[in-house]
């Protein structure tokens, strides 16, 4: 077989990463062993990782590297999705794999933290690029960084090998619980770290689907001069898990469906589904244009709430024969809690685009189907020809023509037609399949295993 043509490698076009270290804060948590380490092992399945790519670990809980490595590896096992399980992936992984244990409040663990970048700069080749990523409780985001400063680990000097070394840093949401301390953290980052070295990491807007909605609406002129109140009827926004608060109870407590969701991951997708195009593909220019769409949302009224807004909160149950606890019933969470597990707001867009056109966004958990797409409801046609004459139709006649862009499971985009017969099944079937109607599907491009 003689050489593939190399402009049929996708990873051909990728941007190269530089070597470097990532120091996980938090690394013994859910967020690390389901999502974070799986998803970087993924990398290397797929060779994406740079050369001499290693990761520091760090909780409160004594642990040796190999302890570290094994405990990580059956989280790959578990929770590895789409990308097979191969050990000899796995042990070239696992060799830059490293793990301090220590108190984030505590000096030492910053001057160990910093030999052992210092160390791995020596015998990984790592350039002295350094990436810290605070996967812990948002109250400890503060004293990470104070300590990270206080070390002066947020910045490197120049190596035999790197004159430009950088030091970044990730934040995972919740930024705060409200403005005033969303300001405070914004504060302190600012306080040891520049602004273009942070990433406040919202992993919603990392999904497949979520990144191409910016290329299928700005990349072709099938749908953007449709994409307005003209003939948009509105948008659907939801994100339903089958699942409850799963050991995260007392973190649910505090936060609720509406911050946990709604104001970020929701509102994130929403900023992207209806903010105008930007005048360049770059993050400043998209950041922008959000920031510009998320100021136009209308500001509810105290006695328009309750016409725009629902909570509700899942009880206990027997599903499948199985019986299942209600929220109150779940560890850290109070017996009389009134913590939103379910939330539902209608949202307007006071700009030219969207007068007019509601945004219905809902999330909750231990809903029937886990899901979440976006559903735009197009205007039916002005004269409805088929109203009187197809059999079986009620009054309203079709059913609305639906765009249906899926974040998961199942990521793609579907039309679906107006039905002839009259037929209005739920634009998003929680209870069940695909709606009915036509479908054309554009399934995920998957990536092929490059080896």
């Amino acid at each position: 077989m003689g050489p593939t043509n190399p402009f049929h490698d996708p990873l051909r076009f990728e941007r190269q990463v530089k070597p470097c270290s990532l120091v996980i804060f938090g690394a013994n948590g859910d967020l690390t062993k389901r999502k974070l380490i799986p998803a970087l092992y993924r990398l290397a399945f797929e060779r994406r990782l740079p050369s001499g790519f290693s990761i520091i670990g760090n909780s409160r809980t004594e642990m040796s590297d190999d302890a570290y490595r094994e405990k990580m590896r059956q989280s790959v096992i578990q929770f590895l999705e789409e990308s097979p399980f191969d050990e000899s992936v796995w042990r070239d992984f696992a060799a830059g794999l490293f793990y301090i244990s220590g108190d984030l409040r505590d000096p030492n663990l910053y001057a160990r933290l910093s030999a052992k970048l210092a160390e791995l700069d020596q015998t990984r080749l790592t350039g002295s690029n350094a990436l810290f990523y605070l996967s812990t409780q948002p109250s400890h985001y503060a004293p990470v960084i104070e300590g990270l400063g206080a070390a002066g680990l947020h910045s490197a000097a120049p190596t035999a090998t790197n004159p430009n070394p950088w030091r970044r840093l990730v934040v995972e949401k919740p930024f705060g619980h409200d403005l005033a301390s969303s300001r405070q953290l914004d504060e302190a980052v600012h306080r040891v770290f520049a602004e273009d070295a942070v990433y406040r990491i919202d992993h919603y807007l990392g999904k497949e689907t979520v990144q191409n909605i910016l290329a299928f609406r700005f990349g072709n002129g099938i749908f953007e001069p449709l994409w307005d109140r003209r003939y948009v009827n509105h948008v659907q926004i939801t994100a339903a898990e089958s699942i409850g608060v799963e050991g995260r109870g007392g973190y649910y407590e505090e936060a609720g469906a509406l911050r946990d969701m709604i104001q970020n991951h929701l509102l994130q997708i929403l900023a992207t589904v209806a903010m105008e195009p930007p005048a360049l593909f770059e993050a400043t220019a998209v950041r922008d244009e959000r920031a510009k769409l998320l100021r136009s949302i209308r500001i509810l009224k105290h006695d328009e709430v309750p016409t725009h807004a629902v909570k509700g909160q899942y009880g206990p149950a027997d599903v499948g024969g199985q019986s299942l606890a209600g929220f109150r019933q779940e560890d850290g969470v109070s017996p009389h809690s009134q913590t939103d597990t379910y939330a539902a707001v209608t949202f307007f867009i006071d700009n030219w685009r969207w007068a007019g056109v509601p945004f219905y966004v809902r999330s909750g958990k231990r809903l029937a189907k886990r899901v979440t797409d976006i559903a735009i409801s197009f205007n039916p046609a002005p004269h409805r020809v088929f109203a009187a004459s197809a059999p079986g139709a009620g009054p309203a006649g079709l059913a609305p023509n639906l765009l249906i862009l899926r974040v998961q499971p199942e990521e793609g985009i579907s039309l679906r037609e107006g039905d002839a017969v009259g037929r209005r099944p739920p634009a998003v079937a929680l209870e069940g399949g695909p709606p009915a109607g036509r479908v054309a599907r554009l399934p995920r491009d998957r990536r092929r295993d490059p080896r």
